[in-house]
């Protein structure tokens, strides 16, 4: 069955897509092929994955038991399902990678003018083509395979700066799904002015405190065609269509732009080994997301089950509960517990108060973008220092002010786009 994965995890988005538009029915089919593949996939995960994945689901298939005791039960469907749609955009902008600008050899460019394009080419082509621009850039960045400060610094904080803006970045559909009256359209601007602001306040502190000259990326503008396109047709339909959820609207343009702009020839055995031999990688996520659906499902039964303890009734969702809440989140996504975990904790917590959906979404997205940019734990810092030998001290020393200052920036983006 294992040689068939590619197909079960691609049936997962297609299915999907047709609960959608033929019949919401079809989705427990959906929902039955993501479920398929953490359980064929298990020992090929790695360690990590497989204890946060183990820990979640009995932790709230746990809560989940004590719930159903006490007369409260969700449903199967709510359960099992609640990241389904979360997992198909994941799938859908994986194919996104087919699109990876060529390596060709060139010289690296160097100083400032370098700085700029690796930071601002970083931003706008992970904002499509997700982690794997990271590797894309920095093998042609990296000397006798480490990066340096600046080149770590300046790649991962452009990177996961596209989380506050991009809608083919994951982020997005977490926000969407724990805040599900959350439009796109009213994050945007804040989103692409918080990235604006890290961007260039990482520019600016590589070119204060930098000991040599910058390597940067060889970048194109041809390599931009891609990233601007697609993020184009996504907004100008978006505007058209606007009852399409912006989740549904990137399971239908990733695919298929990414069968337009890929650089493999020909297109259909490219696509074909995709599939079969490379797709897959995407299993850890799918285990670590249907558990953070049992889990967040768990917690939300037990908001139930105690409606008095863990009602903030007297609170509103003011700028103070904002800076307090996303702080936390920040803080402990550093220390290594991923985004999608403390979000789905937080987000029956909050829903009660009747937030400004969007803003909601700002704050998550906000609490994304610092934290997997800052920790040497995220998906982002583990790439860099066993990748590209980079300190997890360094990560947190050169990062730690990043994080403040980009939080107190995020607060008063806040107050000045929804308050």
């Amino acid at each position: 069955m294992k040689k068939f994965t590619g197909w079960i995890i691609v049936g997962t988005l297609i299915t999907f897509l047709l609960s959608v538009f033929i019949s919401p029915n079809i989705l427990w089919i959906a929902t039955l092929l993501a479920w398929l593949i953490p359980l064929l996939m298990w020992t090929g995960l790695g360690k990590s994955s497989r204890n946060q994945a183990v820990t979640l689901f009995a932790l709230g298939a746990l809560a989940l038991l004590f719930s159903t005791f006490n007369g409260v039960f969700l449903g199967f469907s709510q359960v099992l399902s609640v990241n389904v749609p979360l997992l198909a955009m994941f799938v859908a902008v994986s194919f996104l990678t087919l699109s990876n600008p060529s390596t060709e050899e060139q010289d690296l460019p160097k100083g400032n003018l370098a700085i700029a394009t690796t930071a601002f080419g970083t931003n706008l082509l992970g904002a499509v083509i997700n982690l794997s621009v990271l590797f894309v850039f920095g093998d042609r960045m990296q000397k006798n395979g480490m990066l340096s400060r600046s080149q770590s610094t300046i790649l991962a904080r452009s990177f996961c700066a596209a989380a506050w803006w991009s809608p083919f970045f994951i982020a997005t559909g977490v926000a969407i799904t724990y805040a599900p009256d959350m439009h796109w359209q009213q994050t945007l601007k804040p989103g692409a002015l918080m990235s604006l602001i890290a961007i260039c306040y990482s520019i600016a502190e590589v070119n204060i405190r930098k000991q040599k000259e910058f390597r940067g990326y060889p970048l194109k503008i041809e390599s931009l065609i891609v990233p601007l396109s697609l993020a184009a047709v996504v907004i100008t339909v978006h505007h058209f269509l606007q009852d399409l959820k912006i989740l549904v609207l990137i399971c239908l343009v990733a695919p298929l732009g990414a069968f337009i702009f890929m650089k493999g020839r020909p297109r259909i055995p490219t696509l074909q080994d995709f599939i079969v031999n490379r797709i897959s990688s995407v299993s850890s996520q799918f285990a670590l997301f249907l558990a953070a659906g049992v889990f967040s499902s768990g917690l939300k039964s037990i908001t139930y089950v105690y409606p008095t303890l863990f009602n903030l009734e007297g609170f509103t969702f003011s700028p103070a509960l904002f800076a307090i809440v996303s702080g936390i989140l920040i803080l402990i996504g550093i220390f290594g517990v991923h985004p999608v975990v403390s979000i789905a904790i937080v987000s029956p917590l909050l829903l009660p108060l009747n937030p400004d959906h969007s803003q909601l979404g700002f704050l998550f997205l906000t609490s994304w973008a610092i934290s997997t940019g800052s920790s040497p734990l995220s998906g982002v810092g583990l790439a860099l220092t066993s990748r590209y030998q980079v300190s997890p001290r360094q990560i947190l020393l050169s990062n730690w002010h990043y994080a403040v200052v980009m939080w107190a920036f995020a607060c008063g983006a806040n107050i000045l786009f929804f308050e």
